[in-house]
């Protein structure tokens, strides 16, 4: 497998720390950050790399020569004039055809399961899959909006008048078809989001593979010295399959009203954002398992229930948390409501106390059900997760393997189990 790297920004935020070496080659912990992607390109197969380089690319080629010495074969493609993140494409037709590849910012410190990842973009048949995760930063970040199927239906950027959505951000990494390369006609300057992407999502082309796996790009000084804590910390490292902490929604996250059925009711409990975000800075998959029967009962449709969520992440993403994912049970075996949804009308295994919901997220992030905690406040929650095999936490009095009198207070003890400590001081 071929990946593309592009390497040839001058790093216009970041030059304050370094004018004479390009971005890439920025240190972390004593490394490169393009050398750590190589390493992770090397141990997932990846060992034909094609560098896009430009602004002082005579260091990186100084450094990697032909890639002999970090176990890779090493193509380089220099830019005579900036091409943006995506014109040095028209120049690789010949390079990269007949195979699908990856392309990645060379910016970025990831430990990610890229045969997962391959495996997904060929699954879906699409012309490119991006990956998305949840951002500490959704407002300067772009955004992907996406439909059951995973498809991506509007892919809009920070300076886009968009209404409020899910945290669901592009990552910097991305799986081509060789058909893109059928649209680069001639070499010039191609923002690779809007000229590409978009177009593509339009098309209905492109698809996002969302994972809560590490990714974080170096564009600041801030974010630079955040990766270099995470490295430090250990935090970095693909380990997979890991645990989760699952959490009810509402009376848990955000207080109990009845049946939410607008988003101006999201209100978040005391400290709920700040737990959340302990477990962020943990690299912890954080997941919402929630039953929702006012979809049953025709009080919500889907895409008002996406506006409640949209509405519940945008609170949390005011204090730089947010959610790995948020999996519902639309279903509701009574009838007898005005305007019910006979189809969603039935007994199902995804309502709570059945464990459908966490299987199913157990499965899409590849967790270790044993290693995770789910916290609620209903004997349902503690019951789908016995039977999922996940461990407790209850918020009040019921039995449970941990138990709190909030949320942050269940996330205080369970950071106190060993496999969750982690110094990030």
């Amino acid at each position: 497998m071929r990946a593309v790297i592009m390497a040839g920004g001058k790093g216009t935020r970041i030059a304050s720390l370094a004018r004479d070496i390009p971005k890439p080659m920025l240190p972390l912990c004593g490394k490169p950050v393009l050398e750590r992607q190589i390493e992770v390109l090397r141990r997932e197969g990846f060992l034909d790399i094609v560098l896009v380089v430009g602004h002082l690319g005579g260091v990186i080629k100084n450094y990697f020569g032909d890639g002999t010495a970090f176990g890779v074969r090493i193509t380089y493609i220099e830019e005579t004039e900036p091409l943006g993140t995506a014109g040095a494409l028209a120049l690789l037709g010949d390079v990269l055809k007949g195979d699908d590849f990856l392309l990645l910012n060379g910016d970025i410190l990831f430990d990610v399961d890229l045969k997962r990842f391959l495996a997904f973009h060929r699954e879906k048949r699409g012309i490119a899959t991006v990956f998305t995760h949840p951002s500490t930063h959704p407002a300067d970040s772009v955004i992907a909006e996406t439909d059951k199927n995973d498809c991506v239906t509007a892919f809009l950027a920070p300076d886009t008048a968009r209404r409020a959505s899910r945290n669901r951000t592009n990552a910097g990494l991305h799986f081509f078809s060789p058909a893109v390369l059928s649209r680069f006609k001639t070499v010039k300057k191609t923002d690779l989001d809007r000229e590409v992407l978009v177009p593509l999502a339009a098309e209905r082309a492109l698809f996002a593979y969302n994972s809560p796996e590490y990714v974080k790009d170096m564009g600041t000084p801030q974010r630079l010295k955040e990766a270099e804590r995470d490295l430090a910390a250990g935090l970095v490292a693909h380990r997979a399959p890991c645990g989760a902490i699952f959490l009810d929604r509402d009376g848990t996250i955000n207080r109990h009203v009845g049946f939410v059925t607008s988003p101006d009711q999201i209100e978040l409990l005391p400290g709920v954002a700040a737990a959340i975000k302990q477990l962020n800075d943990r690299h912890i998959p954080v997941i919402v398992i929630t039953n929702q029967p006012v979809l049953a009962r025709g009080e919500v449709t889907e895409a008002g229930l996406e506006d409640i969520h949209a509405r519940l992440e945008a609170l949390l993403a005011e204090d730089g948390a947010y959610l790995t994912d948020i999996f519902y049970c639309p279903h509701h075996p009574d009838s007898g409501f005005a305007g019910e949804v006979p189809a969603l009308k039935r007994i199902c295994n995804c309502r709570k106390p059945a464990p459908g919901l966490l299987l199913t997220a157990a499965k899409r992030y590849d967790l270790d059900l044993s290693r995770s905690f789910m916290i609620g406040d209903s004997e349902s929650d503690m019951i789908a997760a016995r039977r999922a095999g996940c461990r407790t936490a209850a918020i009040g009095g019921m039995q449970a393997d941990i138990t709190g009198s909030s949320l942050p207070d269940c996330v205080s003890k369970i950071l106190k189990v060993e496999e969750y400590r982690h110094d990030l001081s």
